[in-house]
């Protein structure tokens, strides 16, 4: 027995010529773009209408634009119409199995997480995962996301989370920085240049708060991403203040070294966030439980 009222499920072919007409603000274009005759665009949107029972466009001479109500009503079927074409896709990618859409934040995911993923594939040889980057939280149901890596407090709108882990945090430089400078105590990392990451913007406030260090303003260069900020480091631009297991590569291989060794806990966590109504998901339920024992493990 069906869930939902069939009755308002319009046919596939008048939504795609409303999202078409919608997006293009056209019928004219729309039927070009779908190769069909403009007036059969026409009438598509006329059986729309009057299944919903007002008008989506107000018609002007030879114009045609989208009502306050049909704007709203666009953005809600192109969604559905995307959810759709990516499940299509994906069932044809992987037939036996099952698509599963991480959302990742761009330096865990290729330092931590992606290293990883081969023990969790090769347990459930039926999944295939995409990634993609998502660096702040977004709407998971105006998404074709499953699930996302989210670091900062237990808070999603509209999503549940699963603890990960925490982080530690050291300010690193290039070896010939710190040779270059006497660093014997925190306030003398003052005088260095320091990197600051865009999405943590006090995050060296806070250190030297923990160190008990006053501070007020403090210059340096901007960076979007800790590889990025990684790199700069390396290259001898500056300290960057960074999460000691996502550059233990660096550390381990003498390109960064630790400037000082005064290590703090991020307030923050790393968190596995995903919609409640994918919560019966098979493939998020393997990857829910696999991605909780890595983590554990590391």
């Amino acid at each position: 027995m069906a869930t939902f009222p069939r009755r308002f499920l319009p046919p596939m072919t008048v939504l795609c010529a409303f999202e078409a007409a919608a997006r293009h603000q056209s019928f004219t274009a729309a039927a070009a773009e779908l190769n069909l005759t403009q007036s059969a665009v026409s009438r598509q949107i006329r059986l729309l209408e009057d299944l919903l029972g007002a008008e989506l466009f107000i018609r002007e001479r030879q114009t045609v634009r989208l009502t306050v109500a049909g704007e709203s009503y666009a953005q809600e079927i192109r969604t559905v119409l995307r959810r759709v074409s990516t499940a299509t896709l994906g069932f044809r990618a992987n037939p036996r199995g099952g698509m599963l859409n991480i959302a990742i934040l761009p330096t865990f995911g290729t330092r931590w997480l992606a290293p990883r993923l081969p023990g969790f594939l090769s347990g459930n040889p039926g999944v295939t995962i995409n990634l993609t980057t998502r660096l702040a939280p977004f709407d998971f149901q105006a998404d074709t996301v499953d699930a996302a890596i989210h670091f900062g407090m237990p808070e999603w709108q509209g999503a549940k989370l699963d603890f990960l882990m925490g982080e530690t945090v050291v300010p690193a430089c290039s070896p010939a920085m710190l040779k270059a400078h006497k660093v014997k105590k925190p306030a003398d990392l003052l005088e260095l240049p320091l990197l600051h990451l865009a999405s943590r913007p006090d995050a060296w406030e806070r250190w030297f708060h923990a160190m008990k260090v006053p501070t007020g303003r403090i210059p340096g260069m901007l960076v979007d991403q800790f590889a990025m900020a990684a790199q700069a480091a390396t290259a001898g631009l500056g300290v960057a203040l960074l999460p000691k297991f996502l550059v233990e590569h660096e550390l381990a291989g003498g390109d960064l070294v630790v400037a000082m060794d005064r290590p703090v806990e991020s307030t923050e966590r790393y968190y596995l966030a995903w919609p409640p109504n994918r919560e019966h998901y098979p493939p998020l339920q393997a990857f829910r439980e696999w991605i909780r024992g890595a983590a554990k493990a590391a």
